[in-house]
C-alpha cells in the first residue's frame, strides 16, 4: 500500500505513457526466473571495453547462456569486430562485444559472464552494460550527470548520446526491465582514472549504488559490488588510486575487490589493460561475485529462454485458499495484527493499488508491509485499498475499538465493516509522523457471538496501520459490586419507588442481598408495584433497579 506518496500520484498519470515506451513494464502475473542471474557493468574506459576483439573467438559464436540487454542501438556495420549483429535498445541478444557502445572493444564484462555461466552450471547470465570513456563518477550521480556533461568535453558528450546522456537513467530504466524477468545480483564497477580515490570519490562511488538500488527497489545486503582495480603494472596512470579503491569496502554489505596485479597494459597508453588483462580481470569479477552471492539453483524453474526471456518467467503458484491466516479466525476481545490479513490473494483478502509489496517484509504479494521503528505493520495506505479478516467473537456484547497508527499528515483514516455492516468511528492517524505511532479510540459496536468477516476500509492517504484491538465494555455495577461484597460486612440500603419516595431502611450484607430482601419482602412490595430503586446510604451514585414480576 505505498509507492511513496508523491512519487504513486506520478505515476497514475506517468504510467499511462509508459506504455508506449520501449522499458514500459509488461503486465505479468508471473515471478521473474531465479536461474536468470543479471548484473550491472558501469564505469569508465575500462569497463566500456579497451581489450583487443579477436572476432573468432569473441564474435563468430554466441556465448553460451550469455546475453546482453541491450543500452543503445547500432547496426552491425557500426560495431567494431566483425560481428552481423544489430542491436536495439531495451532489448536482449547474445552478449557478444562490443557491448558498451558501437566503436568500443572487449570488456571485462565479456569474460566475467561467460566465467559465471561456467562456475555456475544452470544459471543464465545477463549482463546490462553502461559506460563511457573519460568520465568522472559524477556522470552516473543522478544529481550531478546533468550539469557534469553540459561541461564535459565534446567526445565524452557524444558517447552519452548513446544512453539519451543520463546513464543512471538508462540503468534504471533497464535494470526495472531485467526485474520482470530475472534477478539483479549485483554490480561489477571499473572507474576512478579521471577524478581519484579519495573519500569523496569513495562516498559519490556508493551513493551512485544506493541510488541504482532504491531505484530498483532492491536490497543492499542482498546486492553485490564489485570494484576493479586500475592497471599497476609497468608505466601506468593511476595504480596508486587501487588503496582507495580498496577502501570503499567501509562502505558497502557485499563487497568484493577485483585485483589488477600481474596484468599487462596494452603497450599503446599508461591507462588500459590489453586483451589478455582484460580477460583475466573478467575472471576475477567472477571470482569475488561468487564469494557474494546466493548460488543455490532452483530445479524447479524452466531454462531462460535465450532469444525472449519472458517466455522462461515461473508461473505463479494457485492462489491461497480463502481464509485466516494462521491456523485461527483471530479472536475478540483480542488484538488483530494488520499485517495478518486473511489468504486468498487480491479481490478476495485485499485490495491494494500498487504492484509488489514495497516494504518487502513479512509476505509476498501486494500488501505493503514493512518494519518501523517497532515491530511490523502495513504502510502508508491510500484511499479505496482494504484488507479482510476472519474473526471470532467469543460472547455477544459491546466492545471498544481502538488502533495503533501513524502517519504524517494527521488525515489519513480507515473505518471498519462486520459482514458488510460499518460499526465503530473513522480512526484516523494524528499526524506525528509515519515512526511515531500511537493508539487512536475507534469507538464503540455492538457484536454478535459467533466467526465474521471484519473488513478494514481506508478512506483516506495515508496512515500506516500496526493493530486493531477490540476491548470488552464491562457493566459499572458489576464492578461495584464486588468492590462492595469484597470490602462490606452489613451496611444500611434505602428503597425507593418509580416517584422517588423512600418505602424504608434496611441492613444487608452487600447489594445483591438488598436486591433479594426488596423482591422478597411482602410488606414493600405492597407499597409500589413492579419498580424499585435500592440505594446503598452514604453512597450516593450507587444506585441499583430492581424489578418485581408479579
Amino acid at each position: 500500500m505505498k509507492m511513496g506518496e508523491n512519487l504513486k500520484k506520478v505515476m497514475a498519470v506517468a504510467g499511462v505513457a509508459a506504455g508506449f515506451s520501449m522499458f514500459a513494464v509488461t503486465d505479468t502475473l508471473a515471478a521473474p526466473n531465479p536461474n536468470f542471474h543479471i548484473y550491472i557493468a558501469y564505469g569508465q574506459s575500462n569497463m566500456a571495453g579497451n581489450g583487443d576483439i579477436v572476432p573468432a573467438e569473441d564474435q563468430a559464436t554466441d556465448p553460451k547462456n550469455f546475453i546482453m540487454l541491450a543500452s543503445h542501438n547500432a547496426n552491425a556495420n557500426q560495431r567494431s569486430g566483425k560481428t552481423t549483429q544489430s542491436i536495439k535498445t531495451g532489448e536482449w541478444y547474445p552478449a557478444i562485444p562490443p557491448m558498451f557502445h558501437p566503436t568500443e572493444n572487449l570488456s571485462p564484462a565479456d569474460y566475467f559472464g561467460r566465467a559465471m555461466v561456467d562456475s555456475l552450471p544452470g544459471v543464465t547470465v545477463g549482463i546490462i552494460p553502461v559506460a563511457i570513456g573519460a568520465v568522472a563518477i559524477k556522470a552516473f550521480d543522478k544529481d550531478q550527470y546533468k550539469a557534469y556533461f553540459n561541461s564535459a568535453e565534446s567526445y565524452i558528450k557524444n558517447w552519452a548520446r548513446d544512453y539519451d546522456s543520463n546513464p543512471y537513467q538508462r540503468i534504471v530504466d533497464l535494470g526495472k526491465k531485467a526485474k520482470e524477468v530475472g534477478v539483479i545480483k549485483g554490480f561489477i564497477f571499473h572507474q576512478g582514472e579521471t577524478d581519484g580515490s579519495g573519500t569523496e570519490w569513495q562516498n559519490a562511488v556508493y551513493k551512485t549504488y544506493k541510488d541504482f538500488i532504491t531505484a530498483l527497489e532492491l536490497d543492499e545486503n542482498e546486492v553485490a559490488f564489485v570494484a576493479g582495480e586500475l592497471l599497476q603494472e609497468g608505466n601506468n596512470c593511476c595504480g596508486s588510486k587501487n588503496g582507495g579503491i580498496a577502501q570503499l569496502k567501509s562502505k558497502f554489505k557485499k563487497f568484493g575487490l577485483a585485483s589488477s596485479k600481474g596484468l599487462q597494459g596494452n603497450g599503446r597508453d599508461p591507462y588500459h589493460f590489453g586483451r589478455a588483462g582484460v580477460i583475466e580481470l573478467g575472471k576475477r569479477y567472477c571470482s569475488e561475485m561468487l564469494k557474494l552471492i546466493d548460488k543455490t539453483i532452483d530445479p524447479n524453474a524452466p531454462a531462460v529462454n535465450l532469444v525472449d526471456p519472458t517466455k522462461s518467467i515461473v508461473p505463479d503458484t494457485p492462489p491461497e485458499e480463502y481464509g485466516p491466516y494462521g491456523d485461527a479466525p483471530a479472536s475478540i476481545p483480542g488484538t488483530i495484527e494488520a499485517e495478518n490479513y486473511n489468504k486468498g490473494g487480491a479481490g478476495k483478502a485485499y485490495m491494494d493499488l500498487s504492484e509488489g509489496n514495497e516494504g518487502n517484509k513479512f509476505r509476498k504479494d501486494d500488501v505493503d508491509v514493512y518494519q518501523p521503528n517497532m515491530g511490523i505493520a502495513v504502510g502508508h495506505c491510500q484511499k479505496t485499498e482494504w484488507l479482510k479478516y476472519t474473526v471470532k467473537v467469543e460472547a455477544d456484547g459491546d466492545y471498544e475499538i481502538s488502533a495503533n497508527v501513524a502517519g504524517e499528515n494527521g488525515t489519513g483514516s480507515f473505518v471498519l465493516y462486520m459482514d458488510s455492516v460499518r460499526i465503530g468511528d473513522e480512526i484516523k492517524n494524528e499526524g506525528k509522523g509515519k515512526d511515531s505511532y500511537s493508539v487512536v479510540s475507534g469507538g464503540k459496536a455492538a457484536l454478535k457471538k459467533g466467526e465474521h468477516e471484519l473488513k478494514l476500509e481506508i478512506t483516506n492517504d495515508w496512515i500506516d496501520i500496526d493493530y486493531i484491538e477490540f476491548k470488552t465494555v464491562k457493566e459499572p455495577d458489576a464492578i461495584a459490586n464486588v468492590r462492595y461484597d469484597m470490602t462490606e460486612a452489613e451496611s444500611s440500603f434505602s428503597v425507593y419507588d418509580m416517584q422517588g419516595h423512600k418505602l424504608g431502611t434496611f441492613d444487608a450484607k452487600g447489594m445483591p442481598e438488598a436486591m433479594n430482601y426488596v423482591k422478597e419482602n411482602a410488606e414493600i412490595r405492597q407499597q409500589a408495584r413492579g419498580v424499585f430503586f435500592i440505594r446503598k446510604d452514604g453512597a450516593k451514585f450507587y444506585t441499583k433497579k430492581v424489578v418485581v414480576y408479579e
